[in-house]
Order: structure tokens, then sequence, then C-alpha cells
């Protein structure tokens, strides 16, 4: 795996690809000691469309993704690419889309390792407050008010 570290508006980033795809976008900057920094087309592919998204210029993600999780994981984070840019989804009907119920949805939410490109950011509570994010409250905010700064809803 190739990475490399980023300074973007919600924090550093850490992105790492294969040769597949994107593998991870984490909110803590930091390279593991087993991913090499270096270059490769799809980590400048993964860089500037993060960019570009921070802009405002992006709304959809087109980067090749190579996530991995289990059956369940890669169903319910399918189901979030789904979610419109600047739209939101309950736990319960992001479960009820899938088949499950939403802790388990929760779970897998969590276990997001594609953060912003995969937007579990998008997933709120029924009542459409903001719970459980891995970059914190406050970044997934940020995320959901940078993609509906008009909508006020929360």
């Amino acid at each position: 795996m190739i990475g490399r570290r980023i300074d973007s508006p919600v924090g550093p980033l850490t992105l790492r690809v294969t040769d597949a795809g994107a593998r991870q976008v984490k909110f803590d900057g930091r390279l593991p000691a087993e991913v090499e920094a270096g270059e490769h087309p799809l980590l400048d592919q993964l860089e500037r469309e993060l960019r570009e998204y921070f802009a405002g210029t992006r709304t959809e993600f087109t980067v090749p993704l190579d996530p991995v999780g289990t059956e369940f994981q890669l169903r319910v984070w399918e189901r979030l690419r789904a979610i419109p840019f600047g739209q939101t989804m309950s736990y319960g009907e992001l479960a009820e889309a899938v088949g499950s119920v939403a802790r388990a949805v929760g779970g897998a939410n969590g276990s997001n390792h594609l953060a912003i490109v995969i937007p579990c950011h998008r997933v709120v509570a029924r009542d459409g407050s903001l719970h459980g994010f891995g970059g914190g409250r406050a970044v997934k905010r940020w995320l959901v008010d940078h993609e509906s700064p008009q909508a006020g809803l929360f």
C-alpha cells in the first residue's frame, strides 16, 4: 500500500491506496509504519478529488475504491454511496434499506475506512441530530454543513 498525509479543512488526513483503488481516508493524518509513502496515480486522484470536494467543486467521487470488510459492511457502504450529496438518511432508514437494524448499520458505519468518500457522515439520528463519527462530532457537523449550507436543518 502507498499512502500520504494531506492537510484539509477538517484536519490532517491519511490517504492510502492499493493498485486496485482507494483503501483509506483516515482523520489522524499519520502514516502507519507498514505503509510506504510514495507516488501512485490513484493516490494522486484521491487527493485531487478530496481537494475538489473541500473546494466545493466536487459532489461525487470517481476514484476506484478497494474497501476491505465483511459482506454486510460492504453492502452498507455501497448504500451509503447512494445517499446524494447534501442529503442525509437516518440510521433507521439505512437499516431498512439494507434489511438490518440501526445498531448493525451504526457498527458498519464505524468500520468505514474511507471517510468522506464513502459518506457515513450523511447518516444521522432519526431526529436529525449528529451522533457517532470517527472524525468527531464537530467534523461531522462541518461536512454536513459543507454539503448543505442552505438547508439549516441541523
